[in-house]
Formats: C-alpha cells, structure tokens, sequence
C-alpha cells in the first residue's frame, strides 16, 4: 500500500525520515518533516499537525543541578509561557541559538530565562529586542543553523548565571556534554528538571557514513548508543567540550535512536556571530 502525506508519496524510494522541530504555542504543533531521497539531499519539507508537547528533548539524561551549567538558556513563548528551545549566554546582551528556532518569528514573541534549572520556577527573565539569524540558513537542508538574539536588558550575572566560551579550533572525537530540558525516553513524559548527558563526538567522515550528503563539514556530529541523544525541544541547546560550545543543536533523526545526532559547528561560524554581536 502507497501512503500519501500532503501530496507526497512516501514509499521505499525514501532513504531516510528526518524530524526537524519548532514548538508553538497554538492548539496544535507544526512539525517540519525533510523526506530524504537516495539521490541527493532534503527533497521535500511537509507539514503535519501533531499533538501539543513534542519538542525537541534529551533521552537518556540525567538531572542537572544548581549552577551546573550556567550557560543553559530557555527560550519561551510569550504565548503560554511554554519552553520551545534552548540557548546559551554570549555576554550580557546576546544568546546564542539555533536559526530554525527564531526564523519567522517577531522579537516580542518570545523570551527567555536563565537561572533555574526547572521549567516551573525560579529564574531571570529577560525581552528580546533583535534577532538576526544566518541570511543562508536553508530550512530545506537546515544549512547555516545559527542565530543569536540581543536582549532589552542586560543580564545580571551570578554563580548560576555565566557567559559560555566558544570553540575556534576544529575539533572532534572529543567528550561532550548537552544540555536542555528534556523528555527521559520518546514520547515519555517532560521532566521540569534541566537534562543533560555526556556524548562523544566523531569525524566528519564516520557521520557521513550514516547521513551521506546531508551533513557538512560545518556540522559537527556525536554519537555514543541507541538510548542517549537528543530529541525534541533540545533545539539551539549548547553541545560543550572542555568548557567551550562547540556546537548548536540543530536537527538529526529523532529519538536516539543510535544515528548521529547533528549540530552546528561553533568554529565554521565564529566570525559570524563576533560580526553580529
């Protein structure tokens, strides 16, 4: 049997099934989907409603605790107050985030909170004022996933409230740690507590192996097992090796499921964000 989604047939000439998530606070959730074919890369972006509380979360994490990772930001929605995507502290001014968090979306849309380790409580919020995401970020292939936002007000620094360092060397089969808020397996409940887990990153080449084309040498990928990853929600979260990010959540094929997942190199854009910031 052919199944048709939107028009778009989905059959064995599918390689791959790539999930590629923003939250919305609206009655349901838009989930952008890039069906893969063999020949080259994201072929096809559909759209299919699914029910509230998908992001993007960790699977297979621990809980964090208080001033663990002072860096960690959370993007909110103004509508609902809900978490949708994670950053991390540039200086005082800017966050730093994924491209596919903030395009096509308005400055007063959304806010953040650096802090608190829990969703429910605690916190410092903060107004964003800019965004500037990459001009060449392609939500097709989800190329040049990078953005920073510039807030109202300056942040307050504390023990549990840092600016994160970034990596300018290229960098891999290196010990990494991510963080976010995130669910404990797919589909499971969403823990208040802020997640984390300790993953390993691979060579370019080793990721090729398993996403061919569709990754780039200005993406950086980790894989450890099936079982321990990221998924929904976890998007623009910080990936960090000897304290420095050296990556930007940005998309892979949901939930560790044991495929790399993928992420936005911090030393291909450094001149990026020091020209936007």
């Amino acid at each position: 049997m052919q199944t048709y989604i939107n028009g778009i047939l989905l059959d064995s000439r599918h390689k791959h099934l790539v999930h590629h998530l923003k939250e919305m606070e609206t009655t349901t959730l838009l989930a952008v989907f890039a069906i893969v074919f063999p020949a080259s890369s994201i072929a096809a972006v559909i759209d299919l409603e699914i029910a509230s509380g998908s992001p993007w979360r960790i699977v297979g994490g621990k809980d964090a605790v208080p001033e663990q990772f002072p860096w960690q930001v959370s993007i909110r929605s103004v509508y609902g107050d809900s978490h949708y995507c994670g950053g991390s502290i540039l200086n005082s001014k800017w966050i730093l985030t994924a491209a596919h968090c903030v395009v096509n979306t308005f400055p007063w849309d959304s806010y953040i909170v650096v802090g608190s380790i829990t969703l429910s409580s605690g916190g410092d919020r903060y107004n964003i004022s800019r965004i500037i995401a990459h001009k060449d970020y392609d939500p097709n292939s989800i190329k040049n996933d990078v953005a920073v936002l510039e807030l109202e007000e300056e942040i307050e620094f504390s023990p549990a409230v840092q600016p994160i360092k970034l990596e300018s060397e290229l960098i891999e089969e290196v010990d990494c740690v991510v963080s976010g808020w995130g669910r404990v397996e797919t589909g499971g409940a969403r823990p208040d507590i802020l997640q984390y887990i300790w993953l390993k990153s691979i060579t370019f080449q080793t990721c090729q192996t398993h996403w061919s084309s569709l990754v780039g040498e200005d993406e950086i990928c980790t894989l450890t097992k099936a079982g321990e990853g990221v998924c929904h929600g976890d998007s623009g979260s910080p990936l960090v090796a000897d304290g420095k990010q050296i990556g930007i959540v940005s998309w892979g094929n949901p939930c560790a499921n044991g495929r790399p997942d993928v992420f936005t190199r911090i030393s291909s854009y450094l001149g990026w964000i020091e020209d936007a910031i």
